[in-house]
Parts: C-alpha cells; sequence; structure tokens
C-alpha cells in the first residue's frame, strides 16, 4: 500500500470515528435530557395537606423523545457495523431521526408548559438531536468510502488451486509441518488439518 494510499485509509477511519462519535453523543445526551424535569407545578391543598409537586420530564410530556433518542442511538452504533450503500442509508435515517429528536426540545422551549419551567433540559435535547443529525448527514453524504469494521483484519479470498493444495512438510512430505512459520501453522488449521500430527 503506498503512502497515500495509506493516509486516505487513516482518513476515512477518522472520518467514520467522528461521524459515529457525533450520532452517539448526540442521542445520548437527547435521551439524557429527555428523562430530566422540564416542569415543575406545585398544587397547594387545604391545611394540614402538604402541597402535591407534579415534575414533568420530556419523556412524559412527549412519550415518543426517549424512543426516537435511543433509536437514533442503535443507529449511530450500527454505522460501524455497516458499508457502503448500506451505510448512507443508514445515515439518512439516523439524520431524520436526529431531526425528529431537535424538533422534541425545540417543541419543550416554545411550549407554554404549567408551572416552573426548566428550558436547559430542552435545549439539550435540542443540541443532542442536531448532533445526531450532522452525523447521520455527513456518513450520508461521504460514508460509502469508509472503511467498514474489522475490514483490514478480514481474510483475502483464496483461489482455487490454493485451497485444494495438500499441506506438503518442509522437506516435501505431506505432514508434520515442523519447522515451519506460525502462518503456515495457522493456514493449515483453516485447512481442517491438524499442524501438530507427525
Amino acid at each position: 500500500m503506498s503512502a497515500e494510499g495509506g493516509d486516505r485509509a487513516v482518513v476515512a477511519r477518522r472520518a467514520l470515528t467522528y461521524a459515529v462519535v457525533l450520532c452517539v453523543a448526540g442521542a445520548g445526551l437527547a435521551l439524557w435530557a429527555a428523562t430530566r424535569t422540564w416542569s415543575l407545578e406545585l398544587t397547594v391543598r387545604p391545611a394540614p395537606l402538604p402541597p402535591v409537586r407534579d415534575a414533568r420530564s420530556g419523556a412524559a410530556l412527549q412519550p415518543w423523545l426517549p424512543a426516537l433518542a435511543l433509536v437514533t442511538l442503535a443507529g449511530g452504533g450500527a454505522l460501524l457495523a455497516t458499508r457502503g450503500r448500506v451505510r448512507r442509508l443508514l445515515g439518512v435515517l439516523v439524520g431524520v431521526l436526529g431531526l425528529a429528536v431537535a424538533a422534541g426540545g425545540g417543541y419543550g422551549l416554545v411550549a407554554d408548559l404549567d408551572g416552573v419551567v426548566s428550558r436547559q433540559w430542552p435545549a439539550l435535547c435540542l443540541l443532542g438531536g442536531l448532533l445526531a443529525a450532522v452525523g447521520g448527514g455527513w456518513t450520508a453524504w461521504r460514508g460509502d468510502g469508509w472503511p467498514a469494521m474489522g475490514a483490514r483484519y478480514e481474510r483475502p479470498a483464496r483461489t482455487v488451486t490454493e485451497s485444494a493444495s495438500p499441506a506438503v512438510g518442509p522437506a516435501g512430505s505431506s505432514a508434520p509441518l515442523a519447522g515451519r512459520r506460525t502462518t503456515e501453522a495457522w493456514d493449515a488449521l483453516d485447512r481442517g488439518e491438524d499442524p501438530t500430527a507427525g
């Protein structure tokens, strides 16, 4: 592999890492923010009864929001295991889900909620959704050229003559494989032979 090709592979791996981190971190942030208290309402009751606290989280106000954030989180992790056109389609899906999560956070910012309202959690949910959408959009745009998980460890395809040839020992005998390199012993195991048999 040339130095330029190696540099290109490193840049592609780094881009994949950044996209996955954006998707996973954004979806995780949105999921966490959706479980926080977005509004708190105190209902005063006649004495001697104490007031009733009605704390409502983003999940209580919008039950679909944590589910979408969780699916976005899973989609961000799945980017590692896909490649090519499938990865680009998954990037589109993660981007759309991220925008939906961001819309839920935006609704929490502008909604007229009762009681004491905390706007920081909807804002974090909006930010997390946007981060996931950026990661998904970047993957949809450039993801087909990025490497797949473990691609550098995949075994190259063997030719028919290679797989049909019997193991030949160092002196031309068919077994044992004593004195051979470690990779040859592993290749013998792949063919179903016992490299320790004498």
